[in-house]
């Protein structure tokens, strides 16, 4: 059955914890669930990454003496290694926190190729960067005394302590439905309609995801091969630069960079990059669903951001925003046929198919199909 969310959370309160701050997980999912409906919103922040979140927790800590709890995916340990040694370290300002990582690639573990690596290195890495940490899974059967350990490290030695959750920890947790925005498409169509509309020779990369998901499967049931797309299956946030690079390389051909609002928000400098070079041939679709759908459905900042305003301040030329299928259909070949850095954003709803398949392409496949299509 797993460890109960609402058990496991009573718990850190128990313990004092009440800031927790994080980028979303599905290993972490139900336990995500249940702290956002227990928590204030200004004590639960879903940070734009991992970097950022475990600098708030540090700025609550310093505000308040007490343990602040962030959590995340261990890809996202990458983003949070700059403040976790150059700000959290005992060397620095010694500041204590508790993390919560959940652990895909675990090895023996069935997971997505972008997992493996980072599974495999997971315990040596924290080694390495000198944070204790402990195992759990859902036979945990003493899971008072690993908050309480954890929780009494961090405060006795004033550092990060890390505990690394394995897949299937936590049992199902029971939270209230939030209701979907109304009168707006599903990706799937959206995306539909974009392949559609785009030419041969077209340069595709599609963030991570569903939206690399559906895109690959729509290729499949149209019986066209993949070479033009680049479905960017890791690397959160890095879609746009990727395509930026790209761009950069083929300047006489167009690149379609196909985002979405937490990738957008996560590494959002990428902007301010594409503003300042302006490569007239590259054409941003920022897929808004206002949720980080693929780990759980959170919300993400984007329903409070005017993000067109945001595009437009950091230098893109043409800027629109859509949320029906017959918009997109009467705005794309302006928004396409104008001379770039464009920008579109089209609003549609949470959700997706529950058959909807992963690639059945590696990624290096996907990468010398994909190198073969630029040449």
């Amino acid at each position: 059955m797993g460890i109960k969310p609402k058990y496991f959370f009573d718990l850190l309160k128990k313990r004092n914890i009440k800031f927790f701050t994080g980028v979303p997980d599905s290993l972490l999912k139900q336990l995500c669930l249940c702290i956002d409906e227990n928590i204030t919103e200004n004590h639960h922040i879903i940070a734009a990454n991992e970097g950022n979140a475990v600098a708030l927790a540090a700025g609550y800590h310093l505000a308040t003496g007490s343990v602040p709890l962030v959590y995340m995916q261990n890809s996202g340990l990458g983003n949070a290694i700059n403040p976790l040694l150059s700000l959290c370290d005992q060397e620095v300002y010694s500041i204590p926190m508790l993390l919560m990582i959940g652990w895909r690639g675990e090895p023996g573990v069935h997971d997505e190729p972008q997992h493996i690596k980072q599974g495999k290195i997971q315990p040596n890495l924290l080694k390495s960067m000198e944070i204790p940490f402990c195992i759990i899974d859902k036979n945990e059967n003493d899971v008072k005394s690993v908050i309480n350990h954890g929780i009494s490290v961090a405060k006795a030695k004033s550092l990060p302590y890390a505990i690394i959750v394995k897949k299937d920890t936590f049992g199902i947790y029971k939270n209230s439905i939030r209701s979907a925005p109304k009168n707006r498409m599903k990706r799937e169509d959206a995306l539909r309609i974009i392949l559609k509309s785009l030419g041969p020779k077209s340069i595709v990369v599609s963030t991570t995801g569903k939206t690399s998901r559906e895109v690959f499967e729509i290729r499949e049931n149209n019986g066209q091969s993949h070479h033009q797309d680049f479905l960017t299956v890791g690397s959160m946030g890095h879609c746009a630069s990727i395509s930026l690079g790209i761009a950069i390389a083929n300047p006489h051909r167009k690149i379609v960079c196909i985002d979405g609002d937490g990738s957008l928000i996560m590494h959002m400098g990428s902007l301010a990059t594409v503003g300042k070079l302006k490569p007239t041939n590259f054409y941003h679709i920022l897929l808004n669903n206002e949720v980080h759908e693929s780990v759980g459905g959170q919300a993400t900042s984007a329903k409070f951001i005017d993000i067109s305003n945001l595009v437009k301040a950091n230098g893109y030329k043409e800027i629109y925003s859509v949320k029906k299928s017959d918009e997109l259909n009467s705005n794309f070949e302006d928004f396409f046929n104008k001379t770039g850095p464009n920008f579109l954003e089209i609003k549609i709803t949470p959700g997706s198919r529950e058959d909807l398949g992963r690639p059945t392409q590696s990624p290096i496949k996907n990468k010398e199909l994909f190198m073969d299509f630029l040449k």
